[in-house]
């Protein structure tokens, strides 16, 4: 074999040894997007959240739902990680979490932002963009309203500040409730804590139900069936009435701060439909809006899209 030959053979060699090694690194994940699943002790409480990311970028700090937990954002936190810090707690009752029984924590969204507030304080949080999603919405505006300075934008996902987002069928039992906390009126709730009513909560308005997982449904139910579970979450439909009160200090917070809002809002949500997304256009200036063609849990259906508005949205806001 001649000299040139045995050189080019060498070479293309040399070439494709590189190329997959170079695959080999592309497919390999990197240390930041590895997710950690954690626990914390807040006021006795075992709080459980998921953390992934370098902890010198950009915080986010991902609030949940009702009925789910952090598992809501499996998705969306390595696909965030990369670049951001990223946080998601279980309120207590929620995921993996404490759930003590109603006779041994008073359900309330006070509590719920004070623990939240302390878990920020405990994991070291200084600055933070927070994505606020359904319960995570009135829990996140108690923490941006009392701590104005650590919030550094805002991304609302079916997260609600106005009367219009609760005006609406969905609302009324819950509503009668706030005004009449008899047996008989919280026993008519129940019918939202079935197995159907959480399936509904993840299909109901989406364009494909087949690209929704029963895995969702499939972890939310065993909890919300935990023996004592159940008078957890009526306590919170009554204690959401604590929720609307507050509202024009949270769109005071809003008008006042200024802060940079991304809206990422399935608008087929009976729940909280979009007609609960366009208030905040009058009282933001700095407002990024999308209304998203799927339903409550939108991160199910549109997931990338979502996590893309956000590398966006972040990328011109914290570059400022």
């Amino acid at each position: 074999m001649s000299s040139s030959l045995t050189k080019c053979i060498t070479a293309i060699a040399f070439i494709a040894l590189t190329a997959l090694g170079s695959i080999a690194q592309a497919v390999e994940p990197t240390p930041a997007a590895q997710v950690l699943h954690r626990t914390v002790k807040i006021d006795g409480l075992d709080i459980f959240y998921r953390e992934a990311g370098p902890k010198d970028g950009p915080t986010i700090l991902l609030l949940h739902g009702f009925p789910t937990s952090s598992h809501m954002f499996r998705n969306l936190i390595p696909a965030l990680a990369d670049q951001y810090h990223v946080v998601a707690p279980d309120y207590p009752g929620y995921g993996n979490s404490s759930a003590p029984s109603v006779k041994e924590f008073d359900y309330t969204f006070d509590n719920l932002a004070k623990v939240v507030e302390k878990f920020t304080e405990k994991v070291g949080l200084k600055k933070y963009s927070i994505y606020l999603m359904d319960y995570g919405a009135p829990v996140g505006f108690r923490l941006a309203a009392k701590h104005p300075e650590r919030v550094q934008t805002l991304i609302v996902q079916n997260g609600n500040a106005y009367d219009e987002g609760i005006d609406n069928d969905f609302w009324k039992p819950i509503k009668a409730y706030w005004k009449d906390r008899s047996q008989e009126k919280g026993d008519g709730l129940r019918s939202l804590l079935t197995l159907d009513a959480t399936n509904w909560q993840y299909t109901h308005g989406v364009r494909n139900v087949e690209t929704i997982s029963p895995d969702t449904w499939g972890h939310v139910q065993p909890l919300l069936d935990r023996p004592g579970n159940q008078e957890i979450q009526l306590a919170l439909f009554y204690s959401y009435g604590s929720n609307p009160p507050l509202y024009p200090q949270w769109q005071e917070y809003l008008r006042k701060h200024q802060p940079p809002t991304l809206i990422v809002w399935g608008k087929n949500d009976q729940i909280f439909p979009a007609a609960g997304a366009h208030p905040y256009q009058r009282d933001l200036k700095n407002l990024e809006f999308h209304l998203l063609d799927t339903g409550h849990f939108a991160l199910e259906e549109d997931g990338a899209e979502i996590a893309t508005l956000i590398r966006g949205f972040l990328g011109k806001q914290l570059s400022r």
